[in-house]
């Protein structure tokens, strides 16, 4: 991510991202441009969203790619690449949602880190969150972040299926990874 020079408020970033031909995420007063993705992490988000599509046959939860804005008082605004609200405050605001139970993040090489910490971090000052979801895209293995256990991962790779409490829903990891090349660039 290439950051914006410093000083942005909130409304700010908002209508700079009104106007804008490239998203942006806020953080603390930063705003910054978000690169473009690979072909296996596009794969990889279709393919969790299709699960949540497939598994809410009733709308009392809803689920969003990376398309919606996530936000969390003056602190944040990020575009995590799906996640789940069941909260009827969410349905007042096309654009932006505050109150997830579940968010995931597809990682690679160069945003490895932030997802795992600042953004971890921030994610952790959202009560309703009850679930984050770190997946690879260099190896066939999830992450599950659940607040129950004191925010302790449990890992889930090759022939497992991933189990999202939050949501009542399990997803065998092969079909998570369909369609995907690891190790292949």
């Amino acid at each position: 991510m290439v950051s914006i020079p410093a000083g942005f408020t909130p409304d700010d970033y908002l209508a700079l991202e009104e106007l804008a031909s490239c998203r942006h995420e806020f953080r603390c007063g930063l705003v910054y441009a978000m690169a473009g993705g690979s072909a296996n992490h596009s794969r990889l988000a279709i393919n969790l969203v299709t699960a949540f599509n497939l598994h809410f046959v009733e709308d009392r939860c809803q689920f969003f790619p990376g398309d919606v804005k996530l936000n969390y008082a003056e602190r944040f605004y990020y575009y995590p690449d799906a996640f789940v609200t069941c909260d009827p405050r969410d349905r007042g605001d096309d654009y932006i949602k505050r109150y997830p139970i579940l968010i995931a993040e597809v990682m690679s090489p160069s945003t490895a880190s932030f997802d795992r910490g600042q953004k971890f971090e921030d994610y952790r000052s959202l009560e309703s969150l009850e679930e984050y979801v770190l997946i690879s895209q260099e190896v066939p293995q999830v992450e599950v972040f659940r607040r129950r256990l004191n925010w302790q991962s449990l890992v889930f790779g090759a022939c497992d299926r991933v189990v999202l409490e939050s949501i009542g829903l399990e997803v065998d990891l092969a079909a998570l990874y369909r369609g995907v090349r690891i190790g292949e660039k």
